[in-house]
């Protein structure tokens, strides 16, 4: 049988050494630090761009890229183990330059970026020293279907002219450049696969017009609005080839979402950890709240889920890894996983009553952070939809849904 969910012992001592160097070293030091949002900015970014240089002395640098770009070449299995350790606090995967939107943006630089583009773009964000953002959503259009994307790019002589409106462009204000989705071809129909193209765009530049933070639940934390008004870059600045936009995306998006999952994974953990720890601590009508029948379904319900996660999670990226076609399983792990994380953050929010609704407590933040979940690299109901189709196609042609259901051998 080759159905195993060991570890391989080199892969533990890294799972070991991130664990402590999370535990230990980070958290400590942003705890320490108090409310980013009130505390000095320059100590602040001394804090973690020092934590940052730790991580990379002690190894633990870009886990997800390849040990020839410098980083510890850690197959989607393997990376799981680590994001989810690094997740246990929020700026974990950040500190081991491994969180989105520059993981995604390394990966499809590191694919479809020429040997000049990788030097100029990939080796600064693998390095540090640079930040990027991912400009594809559009507030006139669903952000499900990019398709329908109306920025445009016209050519002009060696150049190319974008104009176009984006939101929600995570990370834009502290980018030094952009990965911008637009439409080249306008002679194809809509819905066209063909019809958008991808543009390296340096920032700041004339005719990026980053016009505010778009306030969500969490509040204003990174996700822009951008007014692009002819904006000029070369014809050397196009990624991946003309009309090749749709696919670069959806190349981008598969491990990105699974990587999503593996983070949310830790702060489901997280959640359900401090449910138990109340439920063992607090006394409700003479016995603990854990001897309760229904907090103990809370419980139980939120053990099963979490469960049900991590396996989902384990196998897509085992089938990543294997080379395989891991489309419908990443699909199921991102809509299962984003939907755990909010019920299991809410369990966790019950069992702890007022408490859990207060500030007190990191729930709330979390509770608002995991509803973005739903909604983040595809809505629920895209996700069930392309499942859907893949099941349909399954047994149509086969006999069988077998093979969209994991293909697994029971």
């Amino acid at each position: 049988m080759a159905i195993d969910f060991t570890l391989a012992p080199e892969h533990e001592e890294i799972r070991g050494r991130v664990r402590e160097f999370i535990r230990d070293t980070v958290v400590p030091a942003v705890d320490g630090l108090g409310d980013e949002r009130t505390a000095d900015r320059d100590a602040y970014l001394r804090l973690i761009f020092g934590l940052r240089g730790k991580a990379r002395a002690r190894g633990l640098w870009l886990p997800h890229m390849p040990e020839e770009w410098g980083g510890m070449g850690l197959g989607h299995v393997a990376l799981a183990m680590v994001q989810s350790e690094a997740a246990k606090t929020r700026l974990g995967p950040w500190i081991l330059n491994c969180s989105a939107p520059d993981e995604g943006n390394m990966h499809t630089l590191l694919h479809w970026g020429t040997d000049e583009q990788k030097e100029r773009y990939l080796r600064p964000l693998l390095e540090g020293t640079r930040m990027s953002c991912f400009a594809m959503t559009e507030p006139e259009v669903a952000g499900s279907d990019p398709t329908l994307i109306r920025t445009t790019a016209v050519q002009d002589g060696d150049e190319w002219v974008i104009n176009g409106h984006k939101w929600f462009i995570s990370n834009a204000r502290r980018a030094g450049f952009a990965i911008l989705i637009a439409r080249t071809e306008p002679d194809l129909p809509e819905g066209s696969r063909g019809a958008n193209t991808a543009f390296l765009v340096d920032l700041p530049q004339r005719g990026w017009d980053d016009v505010r933070e778009v306030e969500t639940m969490h509040g204003s934390t990174g996700h822009s609005e951008i007014v692009i008004t002819d904006l000029r870059v070369a014809g050397s600045q196009i990624l991946g080839g003309r009309g090749n936009g749709h696919r670069l995306g959806q190349h981008r998006l598969g491990p990105a979402r699974l990587a999503h999952c593996m983070r949310w994974i830790s702060q489901a953990e997280t959640a359900l950890d401090m449910m138990v720890d109340r439920a063992l601590n607090r006394r409700s009508h003479g016995s603990a709240l854990a001897d309760k029948q229904g907090v103990q379904w809370l419980i139980a319900d939120s053990a099963m889920e979490l469960y049900q996660c991590k396996l989902m999670v384990l196998h897509a990226a085992s089938k990543i890894d294997k080379g395989e076609d891991f489309r419908t399983e990443v699909s199921m792990a991102k809509h299962f996983v984003a939907n755990s994380l909010n019920r299991i953050v809410d369990r966790a929010i019950q069992v702890h009553g007022a408490l859990g609704y207060s500030t007190d407590t990191p729930l709330a933040s979390m509770f608002q952070h995991a509803r973005w979940a739903r909604l983040a690299d595809g809505a629920d109901e895209i996700h069930q939809m392309r499942i859907a189709e893949r099941t349909i196609a399954a047994y149509r042609a086969t006999g069988s849904t077998n093979a969209a259901t994991g293909g697994l051998p029971l």
